[in-house]
């Protein structure tokens, strides 16, 4: 089945074409309009989707060799996500669908993020545990059969996500603040600051960010400028060392309560360098199957999507035209 895969939840447009679990294309186009506001500003994310959807459909065409005729189904978000630019995309996959005549299915994005892990390594199979850390979660979720979740730890505030975007903005460093906090932690030294790990007593796997943002808040605001710049790798590093830890403790735990083997990192934090290394680490040292997404694949994008998408078309689910878009979607909820 030739799958077309349309993803807006945010500020990447993105349009694939796969063919089981075989990418033959994957287009992502990134809105820079963005960077000026330190954030993701809702309107002009919509607009810019709007400009974007068609010639970003026609390199995904291009690319994949296949006209529109050729495709057999369309798989697009439906939530969770800023609502106008989600709308953007069910919207044209409506459309699509129509004239085609073919079926679409809403797909959850965070469920798209799992899936990305399928293209990655598609010898992959349940059971195992999601660790789904991204900007707006961080969940460890239970996944004993396709398409099936619990969702058995997740964060009582930030998203580790969050945590770097607003640590990022502390340190004057921009946005998105992920990847500059990686880079700069590459050359710091991580053990200088003890931050802490934000254990919740009672809830082993649950997660909590706010006082480690706090804690860089409050050793920031001891320094003097001048300090804060001779000093910016080791914050970073010891950040991340501390925002990453809490992740793989709280993966271990959860690992062995559930007697699971198989683990999948997913989300736009998977392509943290730190986080991917020590979970092979860890993997290695306790036997699991570990399974991290290509770096494309870690970051919003419609393969992903078109993935998820045809799992639950091979389940004989399919979408009315009466689909709804939703700026919140619990990942154990139905979309359709």
């Amino acid at each position: 089945m030739i799958v077309l895969g349309i993803e807006t939840s945010c500020d990447e447009t993105s349009i694939a074409v796969i063919e089981g679990d075989s990418v033959l294309s994957n287009i992502i186009s990134s809105q820079w309009v963005h960077q000026k506001f330190g954030g993701v500003v809702p309107e002009l994310a919509s607009r810019e989707h709007v400009k974007l959807i068609i010639p970003v459909l026609k390199d995904a065409l291009l690319k994949s060799g296949l006209t529109l005729t050729d495709v057999d189904a369309i798989a697009v978000t439906t939530g969770p996500g800023l609502i106008g630019a989600v709308m953007v995309g069910l919207n044209f996959a409506k459309g699509l669908a129509m004239a085609l005549q073919i079926p679409f299915i809403g797909v959850n994005h965070m469920e798209g993020h799992i899936y990305s892990n399928f293209l990655s390594n598609p010898g992959l199979e349940p059971p195992m545990l999601a660790v789904v850390v991204s900007g707006g979660h961080t969940q460890l979720v239970l996944m004993r059969e396709h398409l099936q979740y619990e969702i058995i730890g997740t964060t009582r505030d930030d998203a580790v996500g969050e945590a770097f975007d607003k640590v990022a903005k502390l340190l004057g460093l921009g946005y998105p603040g992920g990847p500059i906090i990686d880079e700069l932690a590459r050359q710091g030294n991580e053990n200088a600051i003890p931050f802490p790990g934000g254990n919740i007593k009672g809830y082993p796997l649950d997660f909590s960010y706010s006082g480690l943002k706090t804690a860089v808040l409050y050793h920031v605001q001891k320094l003097s400028r001048e300090e804060v710049e001779k000093n910016l790798a080791d914050i970073c590093a010891s950040f991340q060392k501390a925002a990453t830890n809490s992740i793989l403790k709280r993966t271990e735990k959860a690992m062995k309560m559930n007697d699971i083997s198989t683990v999948v990192l997913a989300g736009g934090v998977a392509a943290n360098s730190r986080l991917r290394h020590q979970l092979l680490q860890m993997g290695e040292k306790m036997g699991w199957v570990v399974s991290i997404p290509d770096m494309e694949y870690c970051m919003d994008n419609a393969a992903m999507i078109a993935r998820a998408g045809l799992q639950r078309l091979q389940n004989g689910e399919h979408s009315s035209l009466t689909q709804k878009p939703f700026a919140t979607l619990p990942l154990t909820s139905k979309v359709f």
